[in-house]
């Protein structure tokens, strides 16, 4: 149990550590877009239907359009960034690479030509999604917990799934969504086999044998 709780600590402090780090690098680039008059996410955002915007899909999530833009998503994006980060960095980071494939082709394959989208809420609601269905598929009971407080939270958040708000690229949250439930799948933790049954002792199967014979069978 000690060790259990040795191992916890110590994935929770570089979760914690890992999410400043990503803040640092989101905030660090706001500045320099905002100095650019944010010609920096008109470049590297993502357009959809062009081959060689396809790599843009991994720099959208660290640009955004405005002071407001970034202030709305990093609260979110370190929360639910840390929480599915605390269990381990392997799974993390394979899971934010699902969501960032998933929530980037949903806006190359369908989001309106001559548009350009930036911003870390498609990760948001990767992270969203892949922290409440976790632990219901790992049958982890404290997991189980975070994924339900961060549905009650959270749950109102959905309707930016939903094509309802102008100026939102509700195409990126759902494909960020998908890609979180997604990850949670694929990564969730495997039954252990269970054990083949011990033989049963020689002198048991001997007895029987005699058994058997006695009765002509």
């Amino acid at each position: 149990m000690a060790s259990k709780f040795a191992q916890l600590l110590s994935d929770s402090r570089r979760a914690l550590f890992t999410m400043l780090g990503i803040q640092a690098v989101i905030w660090s680039v706001q500045v320099l877009n905002w100095l650019d008059d944010y010609g920096l996410s008109q470049e590297f955002g993502l357009r959809p239907e062009r081959v060689g915007d396809l790599p843009e899909m991994f720099t959208m999530p660290f640009l955004h359009f405005s002071w407001d833009h970034i202030v709305s998503n990093s609260w979110p994006l370190f929360v639910l960034g840390f929480l599915a980060a605390y269990r381990g960095m392997r799974k993390f980071l394979l899971a934010s690479l699902v969501i960032v494939v998933s929530g980037g082709l949903t806006v190359w394959l369908l989001e309106s030509p001559n548009t350009v989208t930036a911003g870390a809420s498609g990760m948001v609601y990767g992270y969203l999604g892949y922290v409440v269905l976790r632990g219901v598929l790992d049958r982890n009971l404290p997991d189980a917990a975070v994924g339900l407080g961060v549905a009650a939270v959270y749950w109102t958040s959905l309707v930016g799934v939903l094509p309802v708000a102008h100026g939102v690229s509700w195409l990126g949250h759902l494909g960020g969504l998908v890609g979180g439930l997604a990850a949670a799948v694929l990564l969730r933790n495997q039954a252990a086999p269970k054990p083949a049954p011990a033989p049963a002792p020689a002198d048991s199967r001997s007895a029987l044998l005699k058994e058997l014979d006695d009765l002509g069978l």
